[in-house]
């Protein structure tokens, strides 16, 4: 019996009282296909639970109170209408990236590499947001942007793997019923670790839930960890980041009369072959052997031989963003290496700050909280977290205890459950946070029959983790995007 039950009845604490707050608001958006009359709700629902004590329902008992943003389209018919739910990672971060970035009806105008515009940045309509193809939902997970658990529970009870994909999949198992959506063609869109989180969810929703989903929009995935251990994941996550060095230093003027694809092309090969033999013979190699190895990965890096000797032929990636560029005394992104920053040290062992986060942090999270306060009507003075505090560094993931954390199962499982269920994986060449030739190894690792992998779609984009700051990749990205979810959801054309 809970200590709860001991107590008499006059010293149980009653629930809080919790309601859904909710702002609705009209607005119109001009595409090239024409106007678009939708409608925003904003704001913060409740995420119950059902609650049983000693064997008796206690009934629904309110434990967060969860931020989404949905817009949907007015006037369609719910039973055809797409809708297409959407969150970032972190994980501890809110869905601002790609409300405000590639997907929303707005997006933040901020510059890129190279020409980035100062404060106070600003905000513009944005023709190409899927809103043209699909209704959009976009959840805070709990302790992220505004979302919050209520009086009386514990934030961290939310900040686990499993615990994450329960709460997301309720708000979404919530939403559809009360707006009558559950013959909707239904997607997930999620970046980085939204991704690990999609694949979960995708398992959960369909098997517990009997909620079948149409696809999925995996944008900078990764769902093996072990592909950027560079501590405990052996020699592999070396050779997986090997192509992303490759472009990179071709990004910075290493391979000058060579294109991207050709850099490329070379990495991959012998990161598959080549780069694996050499790091697995260790001191077995033969000095011809290992002197061939270091001016091969030096060549393709950009870094010196004697660096990339002394460094035992083992490129550790947030080493690497503080090489790369030491002579000039500037540094590399790590979420976008097309972006640098003046180094804080000449003789750091590493870089002390992503210049790519510090590019697009400020502007994201200005334009979000004005267009939050101006155009959606949400007047909460209350902090938002672009990251909330304190998870990502106590994030649990006991269910993978003395493993790396691996979703390639259930991703698989999901698609050999729902045959019909496809998917859209988009890498950035310059993602030095989940590159491109490790999630391209997730994906060839999926464990479904042969005629499944004609359910998965790839594409590339010449930008980093947030590909869409990059303006051509974001214009791109938008229509590959919207054509997927045209072809997935049964009305192509």
């Amino acid at each position: 019996m809970s200590d709860d039950a001991k107590q008499p009845e006059s010293a149980k604490q009653p629930d809080p009282v919790v309601t859904d707050e909710l702002v609705t608001t009209r607005h119109t958006l001009t595409t090239p296909e024409g106007e678009l009359a939708y409608t925003a709700r904003a704001g913060r629902v409740v995420l119950w639970r059902e609650h049983v004590e000693d064997d008796v329902f206690q009934g629904r008992k309110p434990r967060a109170q969860v931020a989404i943003t949905s817009y949907t389209l007015d006037g369609a018919d719910p039973t055809t209408r797409p809708v297409t739910f959407a969150f970032n990672g972190g994980p501890g971060s809110a869905s601002v990236w790609l409300h405000m970035g590639v997907l929303g009806p707005k997006r933040v105008l901020m510059g890129d590499a190279g020409e980035l515009l100062p404060p106070p940045y600003g905000i513009a309509d944005n023709p190409e947001s899927l809103l043209a193809v699909s209704d959009l939902v976009f959840i805070d997970p709990v302790s992220t942007g505004r979302s919050r658990a209520v009086e009386g529970q514990k934030p961290k009870d939310f900040h686990g793997f499993t615990a994450d994909i329960e709460s997301v999949a309720e708000i979404i198992r919530q939403w559809v019923s009360a707006e009558g959506r559950w013959l909707s063609p239904k997607f997930l869109a999620g970046e980085s670790y939204g991704t690990t989180r999609a694949a979960g969810l995708a398992q959960l929703l369909q098997e517990e839930l009997g909620m079948y989903l149409n696809g999925l929009l995996l944008i900078s995935s990764v769902l093996d960890f072990s592909t950027a251990n560079f501590e405990r994941g052996g020699d592999r996550a070396h050779a997986m980041y090997l192509p992303f060095y490759a472009a990179t230093a071709w990004r910075h003027g290493f391979h000058e009369g060579r294109s991207l694809e050709q850099v490329v092309d070379e990495a991959r090969a012998y990161a598959a072959r080549d780069y694996p033999y050499v790091l697995g013979r260790g001191a077995r190699l033969t000095e011809d052997e290992r002197a061939d190895a270091v001016a091969a990965v030096a060549r393709l890096t950009g870094l010196s031989e004697d660096y990339v000797d002394r460094a035992d032929l083992r490129i550790e990636h947030w080493r690497y963003f503080g090489e790369l560029l030491r002579e000039q005394g500037r540094t590399v992104g790590r979420l976008d290496s097309r972006f640098t920053g003046p180094a804080a040290s000449g003789i750091a062992e590493h870089m002390d700050a992503d210049p790519s986060m510090d590019a697009i942090l400020g502007p994201y999270a200005a334009a979000y909280q004005h267009y939050l306060h101006h155009d959606l009507e949400v007047r909460d003075t209350g902090p938002f977290h672009v990251f909330g505090k304190d998870v990502i560094e106590h994030w649990s993931y006991k269910e993978f205890e003395n493993a790396p954390v691996y979703v390639i199962d259930r991703l698989s499982r999901a698609m050999r459950q729902n045959p019909h269920l496809a998917v859209h994986f988009a890498y950035g060449w310059f993602d030095g946070a989940t590159p491109f030739s490790a999630a391209e190894d997730s994906v060839a690792h999926l464990q479904i029959p042969e005629e499944l992998r004609d359910n998965l779609e790839h594409r590339y984009y010449e930008a980093g983790h947030m590909m869409y700051v990059h303006g051509p990749s974001r214009i791109a990205q938008s229509a590959d995007l919207a054509d997927f979810v045209r072809r997935r959801s049964g009305r192509a054309g």
